[in-house]
Formats: C-alpha cells, sequence, structure tokens
C-alpha cells in the first residue's frame, strides 16, 4: 500500500516542499509539493534525491570502530557510547577541556534537534576550541551585521519579489537557490524582475547561470567587491545622492565614513577590481534612480581577502540610498521562532571576544576559523588540541590545505565523528556513530525562516520509521551531553529540572523545544487557550505550510545597540578600510593567476556525490580557463594541466570557456573522494581533485580571519601527459 508525506527538503537553504510517495520501508520517486506554501511545485534535483540517501547501501548504520588496519568494524551503541565519553573525559581530565575540539558542518543548520542542542554539547566538554563550514561561508556576514546592527542575525534579505533593481554581487542563486536568502525558484523570481521593467545586475569573475539571466554581467576581479561598492557609495555622496537626513537621523559615524570615501575613486577602484569607471558610476547613479533597488552580495564575496569590508559595503549602499527597511529593498525577516533571540539571551552572540591560541585568530558568533585547526593539534603547549568530535563536517575537503590537516588529524589521541559516511575527514576516526537519515523524524524550520525572503513555518512528519538500531542525530549529542556532564538547556538549573521531571516521562526534545518557541513567538498562542495564535497542533494540521505573509517594512526592530543606531564605523571595519585603501593601486600583472571556486545545483559541497543520479553526465569536476590564458599558456580543450600554488601542486582536467574572466581559473568546492573510494564506491568513481589542496591555511582575512578561498594565487603549466583520460 502506497501512502504520500509532504515534507521540506532539508539540503539546502531554499527549503523546498517535496511530496514523498513510500510503499512499505521504500521510497519511491520524489516530486515536488505543487501544494506547498512556500515552493509551489519547485525543487531541484537534490531535493528529488533525498530518497536515495534513505537507501544509500554505503550509508553507515551501526557504529564503527576503526581498528589498526585501518578498517572499520561494527560496535553496539552501547559500547559505542561508552568509548566515546570515557576516551573523551580522559583527555578533557588529562589536559584541560580546550584539548578537544568540536568541528561541525554545514548539514548541522538543516536540522532542528543538531541546531537546537549543539552548544549544549559544546558547553559540556568546555571547550572554546570549536569550529564550524561558519568560517568557510558566512562569518563576514556574521561580524558585518553584528557591528552594524548589534546582532549576527540580523541579516537584511534582498525583497527579490517586489524589487525594480537586483545587484548581485558574488553570488549565483540560479544554483545555490538562494544563501542566506530563502527563496525556492530563484530563476522564475528573477524573471519576473525583468518581466515587470526592473533590472537584473550580476557582478561576478565568471558568467554564472545567473548571470546569464540577467540584463548586465560585469566580469570583475577576484577582492576587488569591497572597492568597487565603496566606490560606488563615493560617486553618490559626491552627487548629492544619497539620503542624508535619514542617514544621519538612524546611524553613527557616517561623518567619518565619508571622509574615508575619498580615498575610493572610481579610477582607483577600477585598477584594483578591473571594473571600468564609467561602469561604477553608471551602476551607482542606476542604483540611485531605481523606484526600488537592493543590493546582495554572498559566498563569492564573503570567501576573498576583503570579505567582511565587501559585505559591509553591500549594505553601506543599501543604507545610503534609503534603500533599507523599504519595500522592494532589502528587508528584515519576522520568523514565527526566532532562535537568533534565543542565542542572544544565552550569550552566544558576538564577535572577536576571545582568539585561537596559536595565530590568534578572533571567534565569530562562538567559533574559530578553521583556517588553524590543523595549527592547534600540531603545536604543543597548554590547551594543545589532543581530541577532536567532527558532526556532519568534511572539514579535509572544505577548509584551506586539507592534506595538511589530514596529516594533522593522525597525530590525535582520539577523534571521535558523528556522520553518515566514512568520508576523507571521518576516515581517520577511531569511532564513527552514524545518524538515521533525517527522512525518518520530523522536522521544524528553526534557522532559514531567519533569511527567507517570506515569513513562512512548517513542520514536517517523517517519511520512513526508524530503523531497529537507528537514533537520531540530536539523540547520540544527547546522549553524549550527558555523559560528559550538561544536559540539553546547557543552563545548570534548567537540566536539574528536567532530570527531575524524567521519571515521569518528560524529556527533552527539539520538537517539544521549538514548539515552545513557536508559541511565545510572534505569531504564537502565548498558550492562551481562546488565542487563535499558532501552536505545534495547528501547525501540524497544515501539511503543506502556513503562510505569514511578506517582509515587512522598517528596521529598528532588528538594531539591538544600546544608542538603537546603526553604527557605520566600528574599529575593525575602519582599519580594512585603511588597509584595502592602501593597496588601491597595485594592479596585478597580466600572467597572473588566481583560483575561484563554484558550485552546480547538483552538487551539495562534499557529501551527496555517492548519488547515481546527481553524478551521471559529463565530468564536473574540471577547471576553468579563459581561452586567452590557454593559449598564453599552451593549453587546449580537455588537457590536463598542471596547477600549483604555495601549498600544492598537482593535476587537473581543464575545460577552456569564455565564460571565466581572464586571469582567473575555477575549480568546484567538494570534490576529492579518492581516499573514501572503499567506502563510497560512486562518490570514489568520480573522484575529481580538492579545491582547497590548493588554497593557502595561512592566508586570512583580516577582520574574522576567514579562509581566503577565492582569489588564491596560482601557476598553470601544460601537463607531460596531455589529454585528460
Amino acid at each position: 500500500m502506497t501512502r504520500t508525506v509532504f515534507r521540506t527538503c532539508t539540503l539546502c537553504e531554499a527549503t523546498c516542499g517535496l511530496r514523498f510517495e513510500v510503499e512499505g520501508d521504500r521510497i519511491l520517486p520524489v516530486r515536488p509539493d505543487p501544494d506547498d506554501v512556500f515552493s509551489k511545485g519547485y525543487a531541484c534535483p537534490k531535493g528529488l534525491a533525498m530518497g536515495e540517501v534513505q537507501h544509500d547501501p554505503d550509508r553507515l548504520r551501526r557504529p564503527v570502530r576503526r581498528g589498526a588496519s585501518g578498517q572499520f568494524a561494527p560496535i553496539s551503541w552501547d559500547e559505542a557510547f561508552d568509548l566515546a565519553a570515557t576516551r573523551l573525559g580522559e583527555v578533557r581530565e588529562r589536559y584541560g577541556p580546550d584539548a578537544v575540539a568540536v568541528y561541525y558542518g554545514n548539514p548541522s543548520v538543516f536540522d532542528h534537534g543538531a541546531s537546537l542542542i549543539m552548544n549544549s554539547f559544546i558547553d559540556a566538554i568546555g571547550t572554546r576550541n570549536r569550529f564550524s563550514a561558519n568560517s568557510q561561508d558566512i562569518n563576514p556576514r556574521l561580524a558585518a551585521s553584528y557591528y552594524l546592527y548589534g546582532a549576527s542575525w540580523s541579516i537584511p534579505i534582498p525583497d527579490v519579489d517586489r524589487t525594480q533593481y537586483f545587484l548581485c554581487i558574488g553570488a549565483n542563486p540560479l544554483v545555490s537557490n538562494g544563501s542566506l536568502l530563502t527563496a525556492p525558484n530563484l530563476r522564475a523570481r528573477i524573471r519576473a524582475i525583468r518581466e515587470r521593467g526592473g533590472r537584473v545586475i550580476v557582478v561576478d569573475p565568471r558568467r554564472t547561470e545567473t548571470a546569464r539571466e540577467a540584463d548586465e554581467h560585469v566580469a570583475i576581479r577576484p577582492g576587488g567587491d569591497a572597492a568597487f561598492l565603496l566606490a560606488m557609495v563615493r560617486v553618490l555622496a559626491e552627487r548629492g545622492r544619497i539620503e542624508r537626513a535619514q542617514l544621519l537621523g538612524t546611524t553613527r559615524g557616517w561623518e567619518e565614513i565619508e571622509q574615508r570615501l575619498k580615498e575610493f575613486t572610481p579610477a582607483r577602484a577600477a585598477r584594483f577590481s578591473g571594473v571600468e569607471a564609467e561602469t561604477i558610476e553608471r551602476l551607482a547613479l542606476e542604483f540611485a534612480d531605481a523606484p526600488s533597488a537592493v543590493a546582495y552580495s554572498r559566498v563569492g564575496v564573503c570567501l576573498n581577502a576583503f570579505a567582511t569590508l565587501a559585505t559591509y559595503a553591500t549594505d553601506l549602499l543599501n543604507l545610503v540610498t534609503g534603500r533599507l527597511g523599504s519595500e522592494g529593498g532589502p528587508l528584515f525577516t519576522t520568523p514565527a521562532i526566532d532562535v537568533s533571540q534565543v542565542a542572544r539571551l544565552a550569550d552566544l552572540d558576538g564577535h572577536d571576544r576571545w582568539r585561537s591560541r596559536v595565530r590568534g585568530l578572533p571567534e565569530a558568533l562562538g567559533d574559530l576559523p578553521s583556517a588553524t585547526l590543523a595549527d592547534e593539534i600540531e603545536t604543543p603547549g597548554e590547551g594543545q588540541v589532543r581530541a577532536v568530535v567532527t558532526f556532519a563536517g568534511n572539514p579535509v575537503l572544505s577548509t584551506p590545505n586539507g592534506r595538511r590537516l589530514a596529516a594533522a588529524l593522525e597525530k590525535l589521541e582520539f577523534m571521535l565523528a558523528i556522520d553518515l559516511y566514512v568520508n576523507e575527514t571521518t576516515r581517520h576516526a577511531d569511532l564513527i556513530l552514524p545518524p538515521e537519515w533525517s527522512l525518518a523524524d520530523d522536522h521544524m524550520d528553526v534557522l532559514f525562516p531567519l533569511v527567507s525572503v517570506r515569513n513562512v513555518v512548517r513542520w514536517s512528519p517523517p517519511v520512513v520509521a526508524r530503523g531497529e538500531d537507528e537514533l537520531a542525530d540530536w539523540q547520540i549529542l544527547l546522549e553524549l551531553t550527558e555523559r560528559l556532564g550538561g544536559g540539553p538547556m546547557g543552563t545548570p538549573w534548567l537540566d536539574r529540572v528536567l532530570r527531575l521531571v524524567r521519571p515521569l516521562g518528560l524529556r527533552w526534545t527539539p520538537t517539544g523545544m521549538a514548539a515552545l518557541l513557536l508559541r511565545i513567538g510572534p505569531y504564537g498562542d502565548r498558550f492562551l487557550p481562546w488565542s487563535r495564535g499558532l501552536n505545534l497542533k495547528k501547525l501540524k494540521a497544515a501539511p503543506h505550510g502556513i503562510d505569514l505573509g511578506p517582509l515587512q517594512p522598517g528596521f529598528e526592530r532588528r538594531i539591538f545597540h544600546p544608542d538603537r543606531r546603526i553604527h557605520l564605523d566600528p574599529q575593525p571595519i575602519l582599519a580594512a578600510m585603511e588597509e584595502l585603501a592602501r593597496q588601491l593601486d597595485v594592479e596585478p600583472r597580466l600572467e597572473d593567476l588566481v583560483l575561484i571556486g563554484r558550485r552546480e545545483v547538483r552538487t551539495n559541497n562534499s557529501w551527496m556525490h555517492n548519488l547515481p543520479s546527481l553524478v551521471s553526465g559529463r565530468e564536473r569536476c574540471v577547471l576553468l580557463v579563459h581561452p586567452d590564458d590557454a593559449r598564453r599558456i599552451g593549453l587546449q580543450d580537455g588537457d590536463t594541466a598542471v596547477l600549483e600554488s604555495r601549498v600544492h601542486r598537482g593535476e587537473v582536467p581543464v575545460r577552456v570557456s569564455d565564460e571565466i574572466r581572464r586571469g582567473v581559473v575555477s575549480l568546484p568546492h567538494g570534490w576529492g573522494h579518492a581516499e573514501s573510494a572503499p567506502w563510497q564506491r560512486v562518490a570514489g568513481s568520480h573522484a575529481g581533485v580538492s579545491a582547497n589542496d590548493w588554497t593557502d591555511e595561512q592566508a586570512v582575512e583580516s577582520v574574522v580571519g576567514q579562509s581566503i578561498l577565492n582569489g588564491v594565487p596560482v601557476r598553470l603549466l601544460p601537463s607531460p601527459r596531455g589529454k585528460a583520460s
């Protein structure tokens, strides 16, 4: 008998609604949910492949322990929990809590259970050596928001459904499905801007899929975004085109910034960014003249040498033109469940409150930059990392100079991984605890409504029954948390209360926690029986979700500085402006090459390459090279070339394409599966190379210590082997 289950996708930020048909414990082909209130029948290939993960024969289903030969053998959950808690406890007792480091990967933010208990687990260990995928992605955005608005999760969201002018910088939302912009089917949304007479401008070193849908593509030099944007603001200030009265009434520090903008002339910015001065001036005036407009920058900007400053400059352009808080501009969400408020109340929010032991790199939202994890393992002394816990992460492929990190992991006294697979990182673990695949548990969206283009809320039931010997990831984390002396709330008195009521059958669950936050949130019933507000029962009765309406104008509710003003002059931003001003007149030589990454709609970072439907077809892990650079170097399409940087030299297959800017080469992120081939057979047969083998862990952005993964200096040489096999 076939049953139908409606559920949101928990693989990417678009959170599309999906329709699952299930026979027994077998998932039939997955389809989009045409009645979903948000995605309205749209889904990308990743969402449609969710069932393949459930049935993947290479997915781990029982804990495994690594033997002396490097092979893994299954053990029971009781043995596994005893081993994990004992070994982590021993390291903590002998060397102190900072001797245990924790790295959690991107999938954790798509899981409400992991999201709501992760901090409590880390608090139970007591370590400040916590690392995450944020420092390969969003830390510059978080820091810019923290300094501007007083809270890291005060992130303005482009009102793409109502704007007349969309300036998209270093982002490819047609492939990412939105990044810090939860908006299913962005292709249709971007086309709608043009259909209603608006304009779409994409600024990117590559003519991306989004750029092909735009009115104009501006091929900027990697790392030139901050100079480009600050020059635009200078043009508007000089021409008297800024909303000065509003600016002075809602911000602090404009006079200081206006003085510093004098350094950023269009001519100087043009030399540095590769964008002509006339284009900078024209785009600035177009932006100011449009009936409504929004500037949006993302991963490409967040991974370069002036990432935080460029993100700040994006918001500055929106601010000086009066766009922030205006319909069609950048708006703030009103989520039904506001976990950012929980973070502030728990004192989790902040930047640069402590620094890493070896290189002195700053924390952001509690996490240290992953670029220094290998340093912390390899460098002797008090606080040296002796044990590592990874959760749903693959830092060997996602952090800079992954080969060095892989070697460092072998020096640990103990490594624990909580993961579905043996991958390039978890193969080094002494113990792997595999959670069930997420389709066996219910789900509530708790993070992405913070960055959604509409206010929506949804609950998803399990699609399949939990296996007899399977545990959810939050159950694994909760068991470890309690064995290490902590509790699910991370607050001693609350955790004591929970322990007291456990004999009554009351136990913490993430869905129970999310339901509580829903009821006390802006749309909640506040536990009033006569209220028409939301609660979990009402949410469960809406299988396709509840649409709470468009984002609302205004921004005052998301400003958390004590003076209730937007701060334009934080010291780290001023220092970054000075540093950039000193470099503006440096123009690269014609023969210099830099490496950037890219993503594709059929890949999801490093971990879905073991699904046949997502790796079929043409080879995707190829180096894009501009025809002029290929001729100069002596390469042809299909050749194998040698790519070298300060930290690595290796061969790559070449695809010659005029979609990439001259002087720039591009490798996709997340490949390099040769080492995990014995455990992931499909991924191993499509191994590719890891772009981060060439990135330099010593090169970090000045404000947040962010890994510089875009704009990596490289050399490209012909290989004696010639054509790729």
